[in-house]
């Protein structure tokens, strides 16, 4: 397992800019403050007020719930070292960092499909969605999404960090991540690069595909509505979900479909930063801003907080 793996990884992060450093602890730290109350507050809402008891929600909540863990599996670790002369972290801690964060990001690319999927039966089956969107189907769509995942990244986990890496333990970026512990490794990684674009393809480019496949249907179908409210309301349902898709998908895309070996350092730390740390903070702000439901669902919560403390 080659000879840093009794020891630890050194994550250089941006150690040679001791000011950016500061800038980047207190901007985690504000961000990983915000993706904490938002996903949480849409969780919570989701789950205690019957209105949103419906599939979209359904899957928003896994969508929050997941860039809650997200977010917790590299955050931490990153305002730790940002504070810390040593900036080290455990081989266990940076296989489970490896993991945890390839299993959510695949996650959250099936999810964002399958998220696509209800707002196209929505729109474009109206009278056959409850049937169609049945609890049971949800459970399974969702259950699907994150049983997938985690079965994938074992393997790449294993093929990653079982690469000889002749005693180099400094890893150039903020946390443990395929593109930089490629880098390490003193032996041939076209087999892994090639691995790692053809999970980008399944992963990335398949549901991606899927995704403008039901848009397409979802712009012919909205586009022949024919009350000017009725077309901005089908928009707005679908508003949200675009921008988190393009968000995501942007910043994934551009790390993973590229050799590791012709990236560069610097770009990949912005990119990895952008997708683990800001789109989760984005995304509770994004589907709350423009969201009637959740407004009123928050409304409504906190009319009965008062009339409890009144009582």
């Amino acid at each position: 397992l080659g000879l840093s793996s009794l020891g630890e990884f050194i994550l250089l992060g941006v150690s040679d800019r001791p000011q950016l450093e500061l800038l980047l602890f207190v901007l985690i730290l504000i961000s990983y403050t915000i993706t904490l109350l938002g996903n949480t507050t849409i969780i919570m809402v989701s789950w205690l007020d019957p209105h949103l008891h419906t599939p979209m929600y359904f899957f928003l909540s896994n969508l929050s719930f997941l860039d809650l863990c997200y977010t917790t599996s590299v955050g931490p670790q990153m305002l730790l070292n940002f504070r810390s002369t040593h900036k080290s972290i455990s081989w266990a801690g940076c296989v489970a960092q490896l993991y945890i964060s390839l299993s959510l990001g695949v996650t959250e690319c099936l999810l964002l499909a399958i998220m696509a999927y209800d707002r196209y039966a929505a729109i474009c089956q109206p009278l056959r969605y409850t049937a169609i969107m049945s609890h049971r189907f949800c459970v399974q769509l969702a259950a699907t999404a994150w049983l997938c995942s985690f079965g994938n990244s074992v393997v790449e986990t294993i093929r990653t960090m079982r690469l000889p890496r002749c005693g180099q333990n400094q890893i150039d970026n903020l946390f443990c991540e395929v593109p930089a512990l490629l880098k390490l490794a003193c032996v041939d990684t076209s087999s892994n690069e090639a691995e790692v674009l053809v999970g980008a393809v399944i992963f990335l480019m398949v549901p991606l595909g899927f995704i403008l496949m039901s848009y397409g249907y979802i712009g012919t179908a909205v586009l022949k509505i024919h009350s000017a409210k009725g077309r901005i309301k089908a928009f707005n349902t679908c508003a949200s979900h675009l921008v988190v898709v393009w968000l995501f998908y942007g910043t994934a895309l551009s790390m993973y479909l590229q050799p590791p070996s012709s990236y560069s350092q610097h770009q990949g730390k912005i990119v990895s930063l952008f997708y683990t740390m800001v789109t989760p903070m984005l995304n509770p702000i994004i589907y709350t801003l423009r969201n009637k439901e959740i407004h009123k669902a928050l409304q409504r919560a906190l009319r009965r907080n008062v009339t409890a403390q009144g009582v």
